[in-house]
């Protein structure tokens, strides 16, 4: 058993299920974020900064107006928990059922069950502090759960990393599998505008770009 005070946080521990299932349920760690994948968990307890809830934003906001324009069903999550029971979760900073066919699960106090609803069809994780294992060792567990696509967002370098997935393995994107049409560059061109203008401008520009208009001046 991970005893309570040999604890180790933000790293990757070997660990049981149980284990996991003790760690998480910590009080202390009510607001961490908990990922466990082939015998190993991580409980991640560093504070979002300026950069990643912004980012995290533009984002949210480009999935969802993209959606709207395209009239393609989403349903999104953000910071939910994904489990398939004794083997592995996750918590990606958002993620996303799409397409016509998906389920919504209910809501409830516990992480979706993705035995019974399936794995979110996107998942997206936004690095400013954990970049190295959001393009590795997480991105095997997204590999492994059955998304169909993986975004890392380099918060410092303003850039997203976008995978397919498929096979059991994956590739490097530059234009949406699951959001058909949507390339990689205009969600970075998204972030790199977030930096100068408020929501309402940006969102209007995703609009118009999304729905073939040009930006009127």
């Amino acid at each position: 058993m991970v005893a309570t005070q040999e604890m180790i946080t933000d790293s990757w521990v070997r660990a049981s299920w149980e284990e996991f299932l003790v760690q998480a349920e910590r009080p202390e760690y009510e607001q961490a974020r908990c990922y466990y994948d082939n015998g190993c968990m991580r409980i991640e307890t560093m504070p979002v900064g300026s950069g990643h809830s912004q980012d995290n934003t533009v984002l949210a906001q480009t999935v969802s107006l993209y959606g709207t324009v395209k009239n393609i069903r989403i349903k999104g999550f953000t910071n939910g928990s994904f489990r398939k029971r004794g083997v592995r979760e996750c918590q990606p900073d958002l993620a996303f059922y799409v397409g016509a066919d998906f389920q919504i699960p209910p809501k409830t106090s516990q992480p979706v069950d993705v035995d019974q609803f399936g794995a979110p069809h996107l998942a997206i994780e936004i690095a400013s502090t954990t970049l190295n294992d959001d393009l590795g060792r997480k991105r095997l567990l997204y590999e492994r759960l059955g998304v169909q696509e993986y975004w890392v967002v380099d918060v410092d370098a303003g850039e997203v990393i976008a995978f397919e997935v498929f096979d059991g393995g994956s590739r490097q994107i530059q234009e949406s599998k699951v959001l058909p049409g949507l390339a990689i560059a205009t969600i970075e061109e998204a972030l790199k505008r977030s930096q100068t203008e408020d929501d309402g401008t940006l969102n209007r520009w995703l609009l118009e770009t999304f729905s073939g208009k040009k930006e009127e001046k």
